[in-house]
């Protein structure tokens, strides 16, 4: 058990904001399988300062997610403050986090938000204050460790967003110009964790249950988040979780217990989008659970052309037949 701000946490995994993954669907499954904390997909401030509906629908969430983080991005201070009171106002989640960190172009570069952040200090401690001051709930704030190597600043980052107010620091261990290529660097969270008095959840490569005890243990970091190792494996949560509690170790997750994951997706995304959004997101969810089963490609194509939920249904279930 472990806390950010007066939030509990029951244990020290940590599913990661992921745009176009973690919404609702994918976040219940998460918690499903024992996630501590769940980050939601990131919503642009100017976005939701300007009522627009299509950002509002992500921002929708169950109780059964809790604890939850919002996370928002943008550039302008002001604007940041309306967001997060909105947020905060028609969500009311358990934290409120602060995007300084997406490598994106359409983000860091044309919008200057996310990671572009990182070369301006000042103006993130005067960001992160402003926010702090304008809602009643813990703030976080999500970092990589600088814009490129040759501006690796992620403890000063750290220490300014302390003393801003949050309550806790994600640090994703690469830099912006790495995006999600290379390694990430763990001794930089070592270091931003001894810099700090507030928690540090440690992010980058953290892919099986022995990667995030690994963490844990050369970083002394408060948790772990976790992206990209749970796409077509949400199972990695849970591995996580009773690995890190009492030692259990990963058993091997069956192709018949990917499909039927699969169908469970499906459901829950017809339930929160309808049956047409539901088979053009589930196209992409359904690469990372087939990859590297026997007979994927052949799956795969059928999937992608499939129209309707009925016929999604016979082709995994035809599947599972044939193992």
């Amino acid at each position: 058990m472990w806390k950010i701000g007066n939030i509990e946490i029951k244990n020290q995994v940590v599913l990661a904001p992921m745009a176009g993954i973690s919404n609702t669907s994918y976040r219940t499954i998460i918690k499903e399988m024992g996630a501590g904390l769940i980050y939601a997909e990131m919503v642009s401030d100017k976005a939701i300062m300007f009522d627009n509906d299509r950002t509002i629908e992500l921002l929708k969430m169950r109780e059964s997610e809790r604890p939850i983080a919002q996370q928002i991005f943008g550039s302008d201070e002001d604007s940041f403050v309306i967001a997060a009171k909105k947020i905060v106002e028609l969500m009311h989640p358990d934290i409120l986090d602060i995007n300084m960190g997406c490598p994106v172009p359409k983000i860091a570069l044309k919008s200057q938000a996310g990671a572009s952040l990182l070369k301006d200090p000042d103006k993130i401690e005067k960001i992160v204050r402003s926010v702090v001051n304008a809602v009643d709930i813990p703030v976080t704030v999500k970092i990589r460790s600088g814009w490129d190597s040759n501006t690796i600043n992620c403890v000063e980052v750290a220490k300014r967003i302390e003393n801003a107010g949050a309550s806790a620091i994600t640090l994703h261990a690469r830099t912006r110009a790495q995006g999600y290529s290379g390694s990430a660097d763990w001794s930089l969270i070592k270091k931003v964790k001894e810099a700090v008095n507030i928690p540090v959840i440690g992010n980058g490569d953290i892919k099986t249950c022995y990667d995030a005890k690994k963490m844990l243990e050369e970083t002394g970091c408060d948790a772990v988040m976790i992206g990209r190792g749970v796409l077509g494996n949400p199972w990695l949560i849970k591995e996580c979780v009773d690995y890190l509690e009492d030692g259990t170790l990963p058993q091997r997750v069956s192709a018949k217990e990917k499909m039927q994951m699969l169908k469970r997706h499906f459901e829950l995304l017809c339930k929160d989008k309808g049956e047409k959004l539901a088979l053009l997101e589930i196209r992409t969810h359904a690469l990372w659970y087939i990859k590297g089963l026997p007979g994927s490609a052949s799956i795969k194509n059928q999937i992608c052309q499939t129209k309707n939920s009925t016929e999604l249904f016979n082709i995994l279930n035809n599947y599972i037949e044939e193992l």
